[in-house]
């Protein structure tokens, strides 16, 4: 069985008092924040689509203040107190909830910043303006550097392979953390657009059969039904595959368009969403 036979709800579940309890945070916030929710997404392993039954609930958000928030010489918010880009609820039981302001994520976004990329692409929306949250999106395409993004995914990789897959015991989930990357650095090489946030979306056309895809498969059945901390032994097809790659990728890189930019695209953004 191959993961794209399981329904949508089964690779990306999330419970109905766990979005509605999302939901109410964010309305939650636009009234004490005094800011209006542009986009809200699931991130982490329930937006990637390998989460287990006790994996967090990771909600993310871009916001906006109104205009004059923006304008003001000492960016106060109360004495000595200096205006955040970050709005964040302490994490209750297995929900995080937080966001970042529509300038900083402007600002990440002109530097291609592969979170973002990610946010934009989440199969799990919770809320998005009609017209602030498409227009987020066109941007970040427009902004999307193709070599930055490839760098970061490989950075990721080849992190979690040396700090966590050299051992006998491994957790199920460092596996996954190591295969998104490796795969989204390959959809980058041959695709040269953003990769897809959804794991089913890499694996499909970049694996579609043979023993490296059977062993991702089991793994995933076995991620999807067990608990986060669950490790196992060394899965050697994976390993291998990831080392294989990894060793290519490294020696040389391959030659990718620098992307990035569009200033006056962010800027005219910005000021309509001001408006």
């Amino acid at each position: 069985m191959t993961v794209l036979s399981a329904p949508p709800e089964l690779l990306h579940p999330i419970a109905d008092d766990k979005r509605r309890a999302v939901l109410d945070a964010l309305a939650a916030i636009e009234r004490e924040h005094a800011v209006r929710i542009v986009y809200a997404c699931e991130s982490g392993s329930r937006g990637w689509g390998f989460s287990s039954p006790d994996s967090d609930y990771d909600a993310r958000f871009v916001y906006v203040h109104e205009r004059d928030w923006y304008l003001t010489v000492n960016e106060l918010t109360g004495p000595n107190q200096p205006q955040r880009d970050v709005i964040e609820l302490p994490i209750e039981h297995d929900l995080d909830v937080s966001g970042w302001d529509l300038r900083k994520a402007l600002r990440l976004l002109s530097k291609s910043n592969p979170t973002l990329l990610e946010w934009v692409r989440s199969p799990v929306v919770y809320r998005e303006d009609p017209v602030l949250g498409p227009g987020l999106r066109r941007l970040a395409e427009q902004c999307y550097s193709p070599i930055a993004a490839w760098h970061h995914y490989l950075s990721l990789a080849s992190g979690t392979f040396r700090g966590h897959l050299g051992g006998e015991a491994i957790r199920t989930k460092k596996y996954l953390y190591a295969l998104r990357p490796v795969l989204a650095c390959q959809w980058i090489e041959r695709e040269r657009t953003p990769p897809p946030m959804a794991f089913e979306h890499l694996l499909e056309p970049l694996l579609p059969d043979g023993p490296v895809r059977a062993a991702i498969d089991a793994l995933l059945e076995r991620k999807r039904r067990s608990a986060e901390t669950e490790a196992g032994p060394r899965i050697a097809a994976i390993s291998d595959f990831l080392e294989a790659e990894l060793a290519r990728m490294q020696a040389p890189p391959p030659s990718l368009p620098a992307g990035g930019g569009r200033q006056q695209a962010l800027d005219a953004y910005f000021r309509s969403a001001l408006g």
